[in-house]
Formats: structure tokens, sequence, C-alpha cells
């Protein structure tokens, strides 16, 4: 059976197309983007060998060929990391819990001009300030359902709370698929994706493997009492916590979206709240 780095290694080949290669494009194809035997020309090793490689029957791969692979595949930063990591998994098999130690509480507390949380593992939702349970309504969630995860895809509001939509389903998929690179192991994730895969776009993106960090972008949403909201957002990796970020909501203080913000800091008592499984 095809695992996980035959997956990914396929998806990669079908986006590349053999005139961008440099390869012949004429004939009929049976496969988007290149073949394998067209990989391993490239990438200047035996057929074979690559074959095996995509059906995780190799051993000790050296970093020389991960690298030409990486190079015909034209995998960026983030792709070639995960790649390493789906041949040479952790040895760590424990599913991480995910604790929010005070400090980051209290980071929290003290960011309160911004909605800012923190996700933990599969995109749990561990805290949050007072601005991001106004703008998410996290306290108001069964404990069950605070995933990020779980509400872009199971939660039929999110379709119309994200008003890119598509977008942040891409996003999400990425990070978890990255995720599970660092991870292969953990049961939740498992039990994670088997629920999410009710949902036919989450299996379809699954399916596609894409890897991304995720770092900085924005969020634009459609508050049912708020309006339109337009926010860009930083995520910060806590240093000793590497399954923990803190992602902070933010908004010139000056635009529609900064004044809403504005309007709340004035209406809400600071403070932190720790959904009950973190602890």
């Amino acid at each position: 059976m095809e695992g996980d780095l035959g997956r990914f290694l396929r998806s990669r080949r079908a986006r590349i197309r053999p005139e961008d290669a440099g390869l012949p494009a004429h004939g009929r194809r049976r496969v988007s983007g290149l073949r394998r035997e067209e990989v391993a020309l490239l990438a200047g090793m035996s057929v074979e060998y690559y074959i095996r490689l995509e059906q995780e029957r190799v051993r000790n791969v050296s970093d020389e060929v991960l690298d030409a692979v990486a190079r015909v595949l034209r995998l960026d930063g983030t792709e070639r990391a995960h790649l390493r990591r789906l041949l040479r998994p952790p040895d760590d098999r424990r599913a991480p819990l995910g604790h929010v130690r005070p400090g980051v509480r209290m980071l929290l507390e003290a960011a309160d001009s911004v909605p800012a949380f923190v996700l933990g593992p599969r995109m749990d939702v561990l805290a949050w300030n007072a601005l991001a349970d106004a703008i998410t309504g996290f306290s108001d969630m069964p404990a069950g359902e605070r995933n990020m995860a779980r509400q872009t895809f199971l939660m039929p509001r999110a379709r119309s709370l994200y008003r890119d939509w598509a977008a942040v389903a891409a996003e999400t998929i990425s990070y978890l698929r990255l995720y599970a690179g660092r991870r292969p192991d953990d049961p939740l994730l498992g039990s994670l994706v088997a629920d999410l895969s009710a949902d036919p776009d989450f299996a379809r993106l699954w399916e596609e493997h894409p890897v991304a960090e995720k770092t900085f972008g924005v969020k634009l949403l459609r508050h049912p009492e708020l309006g339109d909201l337009d926010f860009a957002y930083e995520t910060l990796a806590l240093p000793g916590d590497p399954d923990l970020l803190v992602v902070m909501y933010t908004a010139d203080p000056a635009s529609p979206t900064g004044r809403v913000l504005n309007r709340l800091r004035e209406a809400r008592e600071p403070g932190v709240r720790e959904a009950a499984a973190a602890g």
C-alpha cells in the first residue's frame, strides 16, 4: 500500500509539466505531470531506485539523493523539510498534550489590545484572551469543538464566517499535513483526520498533500453581529514548546475593523480563558 511518502512525491510530480522540466511533451500521457522514469532521469538515479523510494522500500537515503529529488520536484524549504521527516520520522511517538504554561497565559493577557489565542497540537485552541473570545466565541463552543480544523470543515457556520473560506481551508490542511510529518504516530491526529474526512472538501484537499508553515497572512471574517472584519495575523512559535503557537489578529486602528476592536476593548474586561483539557 502506498504510504504518505509515496503520495507526497506523486502529488509533487503531478505539479510539473514535462516541458517545464526541459522534456518533450508530445504523445499521450497516462499521468499528469512527470512520470517516475522522468524524475529518475532528471535526478540522476535509476528508475528502479526511484520507484523503490516512492514505495518506501529504501533505507538510509543519502542527503544527495534527497537534494536531487527535491530539485527536480521543485520543493520549497518547507516541503524539503517535510520530505526528510517522511523518510526519517522522529523517534518520539508520544501524543503531545499541549500544556499552556503560566507565562504564556500572562502573554495573552498583556496582549489585550488585539485578539490573541494559543493553538496547540492538531490546531486545538488551548487559551484565548477577551478580544479573541469576542471575535470567535471560543468560550461558547463545546470543548471538543475548540479546534480550528473542526471549525473550518465541520461547523456549517464556518463557510459564512470566513469570507475567504477556500484560502482558510487550504491553509488549515497545509499546516495539519506539516504537523503529521512531524508527529506521524500521534494517535489523536489520526482520530481527528478520520472525523474531518467526513467532509468531501477536506478529503479531497488532504489527498493533495500540501504542506506549509502557519506564519502570517490575512483573515477576512463576516461576523454575524460585528459585520465584516479584515485582520492581518501573525503566528509566534514558542521556544521550548514547538507544538504551541500564539496567533494574534491585528488591524490598523483607523480602519473599520480597528474601530470595532476599540469598541470591544472599552466594553469588555481583560482576562484569559483556558480550555479545561489544556491542563
